[in-house]
């Protein structure tokens, strides 16, 4: 595998983009398969991801065909986290369609097996797509995440996101409500965040 180890996620671990992702026959010809697998036990177990039940294989599939033909045309990043050659996190943005918003981009989706939480594996992917976005030109980097996420929330702050509007109650799952929290990461220059989250190394 030709991903860079990153440094304090523990041994073993490789950070593959979506270029090593695709050159690398083994992990591309499983890559939706495990994709699909993760997912799915995380919404099984209620993970906030969007799915209200475990999604079906065919539209995991069709979803990362899609975010590999935006990453390869410049309108998305995906970040895959391996440990022992073992696919346990993945993540990727994509730019706004809109073409007033298109230097702008939205982390859609992150997300760790369970098996392998407390390891770091999330800040590693995340990093990974920040640089992405720096590197793309991208201006202004958001994201959602249900309010009670709190773990992914701490984890975004610490990377120099800051929270930009709420919505009370917006999210229903399994008979209660959830805050909708929305974060920003600004490139621009000329806001708080630049100072608190330096280029990765």
């Amino acid at each position: 595998m030709n991903g860079a180890t990153t440094g304090g996620t523990g041994p073993g671990l490789d950070i593959l983009d979506a270029i090593q992702l695709s050159a690398d026959p083994e992990p591309a010809a499983g890559f939706a398969a495990s994709a699909h697998r993760i997912l799915a036990d995380l919404v099984r177990g209620g993970a906030p991801l969007g799915w209200a039940e475990p999604p079906p294989a065919d539209e995991v599939a069709e979803l990362v065909d899609r975010v590999l033909r935006a990453a390869r045309a410049g309108d998305g990043a995906l970040r895959a986290a391996y440990a022992d050659r073992r696919l346990v996190g993945l993540g990727y943005w994509l730019r706004y369609a809109r073409a007033t918003n298109r230097q702008h981009a939205d982390l859609e989706k992150l997300a760790v097996a369970s098996e392998a939480h407390g390891r770091g594996v999330g800040r590693a992917l995340t990093t990974g797509l920040v640089e992405d976005a720096r590197d793309a030109g991208i201006e202004v980097l958001t994201l959602d995440a249900r309010g009670d996420n709190t773990r992914a929330l701490e984890l975004y702050r610490s990377l120099g996101f800051r929270e930009y509007g709420r919505l009370p109650d917006f999210v229903a799952m399994g008979g209660r409500r959830y805050d909708k929290v929305f974060y920003m990461l600004d490139f621009r220059g000329s806001g708080p965040c630049d100072e608190a989250a330096p280029r990765p190394q």
